[in-house]
């Protein structure tokens, strides 16, 4: 007898039909899964035997085979276990076939029959509610594929549970969508208000998040690039619906998806300055997704960036320009979103004292120029903004808290993206720019329209900065920003001061 289940096979974010073939004929008894498969799902054979073996039924001593189809596509994982196990059971007729038809089935077995949570849980009820199926999937994924929409959920905490709602003993409850609240995150985020002095580095930051601009700080230790980057989330508006499950969708194949909870806050990515290359764009033997994918719609915050290795944070330069990452490997092309907004920081020299005489070393400035020359001037160029953050003076630590909190500053953010929401519903029939960051080409041309002191402003930049093409759009970029910041629909010469104010002439010309 041969039983059929449904389930899917994860390419990156997409996912692929899988036919789970179950064959029990006579013959010496084995039992053989096939299909380009890995040792997780070989070891399969032992957790569906003993969970089986668990709820009281044993495999019938024939040859029992498991198809994998199509068999050219690679299975990994352990969320095959459970349409394995349903196609056994259906093949030994404890429950009906018919009734597993039109269901997409994954979930990891425990050897004890319960059924576990595994990764992918969102992308595959995405894809039942596209194919108008239903999802059977872990009780502890259910409120994750939820999120879907329009599409039966049934999520079981045990085998024996589901076969008890196949034979009409036992009803399942549909799961509710939740969205995580477990940090309170804008209760607990730091405030502004906590930085002493620093006003062009936290104009520089709100000029950021309004326009999604990616930013780097250069300054010597203790100056509080670090402490500034970490208030960027508290004045960054909240996920739209749309960009929470594109977010949540690649925290789902990655397993990071917390109780199968949604979350509104944007991500902010911070990873160690040792971090390989496919930890930061992603790869590695079972090509995951990498940090820069991981802060898709959020923030990638590298500090100390020339400690880096130079391979790893030259990999990011086709993912700022692109806003996404293909991962090329032998057995699969796989592609992840990276829209993201890099925020930087690094030491103006190896010893980081460079402007201080007293404390700089003696090879300066020549060390500096070494340091900063790490990072490619294609790199630096991709950067919107380039701050200064100067050493806080004693004084400045004694000043009163700041005036803006963060709650103020979050609130112009969102007044600036409000604008730029309608500007792109409107003008963007490709419906892919949402920020002035990713401003670009004709759109570009017909939002930035200099009026003459602007542009002569900007003809004398190009001159004496040496700005390139890709820089000369950035500074236009901002400088939208910074009106949208001002409430203004056009972009005037102080707009185009203010943002050439932000632009650094590259580490090798320096």
């Amino acid at each position: 007898m041969v039983a059929h289940v449904n389930t899917v096979a994860f390419l990156g974010v997409e996912a692929r039909p899988v036919d789970v073939q179950v064959h029990i004929a006579g013959g010496l008894p084995a039992f053989n899964i096939v299909g380009l498969a890995d040792k997780a799902v070989g070891e399969s054979r032992e957790r569906v035997r003993a969970a089986l073996s668990a709820i009281g039924l044993a495999l019938p001593a024939k040859r029992i085979t498991i198809n994998l189809s199509p068999a050219d596509i690679p299975k990994e994982g352990s969320h095959y276990d459970l349409p394995i196990a349903l196609g056994l059971l259906a093949a030994m007729e404890v429950v009906p076939e018919d009734c597993l038809m039109g269901h997409v089935v994954l979930g990891e077995l425990g050897l004890d029959g319960r059924i576990q949570s595994v990764p992918g849980v969102l992308l595959a009820s995405l894809y039942a509610s596209e194919n108008e199926m239903s999802l059977i999937c872990p009780a502890a994924s259910g409120s994750e594929a939820a999120w879907a929409g329009q599409v039966t959920v049934l999520a079981p905490d045990d085998l024996l549970a589901l076969i008890n709602h196949f034979k009409g003993t036992q009803v399942l409850s549909p799961p509710k969508p939740k969205v995580w609240q477990g940090d309170n995150e804008n209760a607990s985020l730091p405030d502004m208000r906590d930085i002493k002095g620093q006003e062009t580095a936290k104009r520089a930051l709100e000029v950021a998040a309004a326009g999604g601009h990616n930013l780097l700080m250069i300054g010597p230790p203790g100056a509080g690039k670090s402490m500034l980057a970490s208030r960027l989330p508290g004045i960054l508006p909240p996920l739209t619906a749309e960009e929470a499950l594109e977010v949540s969708m690649i925290s789902s194949i990655s397993g990071e998806l917390e109780g199968g909870a949604i979350k509104e806050s944007r991500p902010f990515r911070s990873p160690h300055h040792s971090a390989s290359m496919p930890a930061l764009v992603g790869g590695g033997a079972k090509v995951r997704p990498g940090e820069i994918s991981l802060a898709h719609h959020g923030v990638l915050f590298l500090d100390e960036l020339p400690e880096f290795s130079r391979q790893t944070i030259e990999a990011l330069r086709q993912p700022l320009e692109t806003g996404k990452v293909l991962v090329a490997r032998a057995s699969a092309h796989i592609t992840y979103p990276a829209q993201v907004q890099l925020v930087a920081a690094m030491n103006p020299c190896k010893c980081g004292y460079l402007d201080d005489a007293s404390m700089a070393c003696t090879r300066a400035p020549k060390c500096a120029v070494d340091y900063q020359m790490k990072i490619s001037g294609p790199l630096f160029d991709r950067i919107d903004l380039h701050v200064d953050v100067p050493q806080v003076s004693a004084s400045d630590l004694t000043l009163p808290p700041a005036a803006d909190s963060s709650a103020d500053v979050a609130m112009r953010v969102a007044r600036a993206r409000d604008i730029q929401t309608v500007r792109y519903k409107a003008q963007d029939k490709s419906k892919t720019v949402r920020t002035n960051a990713q401003l670009d080409g004709k759109l570009l041309e017909k939002l930035v329209v200099l009026d003459e002191k602007a542009q002569n402003l900007m003809t004398n930049a190009v001159e004496k900065m040496k700005l390139t093409a890709r820089g000369y759009h950035r500074v236009l970029r901002v400088a939208r920003t910074l009106a949208d910041l001002d409430a203004q629909e056009n972009v005037s010469s102080h707009h185009v001061a203010e943002a050439l104010s932000y632009r650094r002439i590259a580490p090798q010309a320096m």
